[in-house]
Order: C-alpha cells, then sequence, then structure tokens
C-alpha cells in the first residue's frame, strides 16, 4: 500500500483527488494519520455541503466523525488509479528480486523508479512527471 508520506506528496505535487466509491483515504491529522478509510456508500460516502465536498461517516459508531472536508481528507490512491494518472507515460512494471521497477518516458527519456511496494513505485514515477 501507499505509505501516507507519498500520498502527501502528491498531493502537495497537485495531484487532484475527485472521490469515489472505492477509494482509500486517511485523515491527515496527528492522531489519526494512518488509519485507512475507504469510501462506500455504506459506510464513507461523498455529499456537498454550501459548495464544498465532503467525506461523510455513516454508522460508524467507534468514530465521533460527522464529516471531513478534503483538506483534511488524504487520498492514498490504488496501484490502478497511480497507472492511470501516469497514462500513456508508462512504459513498463516488473520485479527484480525485491523490487519493483516503474519505468516511465519523461522528456529527457526512459526513467525507472523502484520500490519494494508497487503502489510505491508508481507513486515515484508520478511524482517526477508532476
Amino acid at each position: 500500500m501507499i505509505t501516507v508520506e507519498l500520498s502527501r506528496s502528491l498531493n502537495q505535487g497537485g495531484v487532484l483527488w475527485e472521490p469515489a466509491p472505492g477509494d482509500r483515504f486517511t485523515i491527515d491529522q496527528p492522531n489519526v494519520v494512518g488509519e485507512v478509510f475507504w469510501i462506500s456508500h455504506l459506510t464513507i460516502d461523498v455529499h456537498t455541503f454550501k459548495g464544498q465536498p465532503l467525506l461523510g461517516f455513516n454508522g460508524t459508531t467507534e468514530w465521533a466523525l460527522d464529516s471531513v472536508t478534503l483538506d483534511t481528507a488524504l487520498w492514498m490512491p490504488r496501484e490502478d488509479q497511480l497507472r492511470d494518472l501516469i497514462g500513456e507515460r508508462l512504459v513498463s512494471l516488473s520485479r527484480e528480486e525485491e523490487q519493483w521497477l516503474v519505468t516511465v518516458e519523461t522528456e529527457e527519456g526512459r526513467e525507472t523508479y523502484t520500490d519494494p511496494d508497487p503502489e510505491c513505485a508508481y507513486a515515484l514515477a508520478l511524482l517526477s512527471l508532476t
């Protein structure tokens, strides 16, 4: 799974999030950061209040939250979402020993980014393109 740090870097790099069912996120606050939530019509859904998108927590008695704003939520994109964001610049994903290698086409040519987790390797490649 992508790390909170890489998710934060993608956010700061300008990668935009349009919340949808199946998306993962954490709340970027010290007491809950790292707790991963999934958007679902049953437990967490997206709604709008005064023109601002909110993530509403429905029926989750263990959390004393009604909803959080998107600027507090930190998207943790999945592998397929990262591939979509890289788009046609993606050359390949391969594995060598304990590392995943993502190769992308940049203005300078092909570059490869590695990490033990494929989502993190994709995120590193995407960061190089933003």
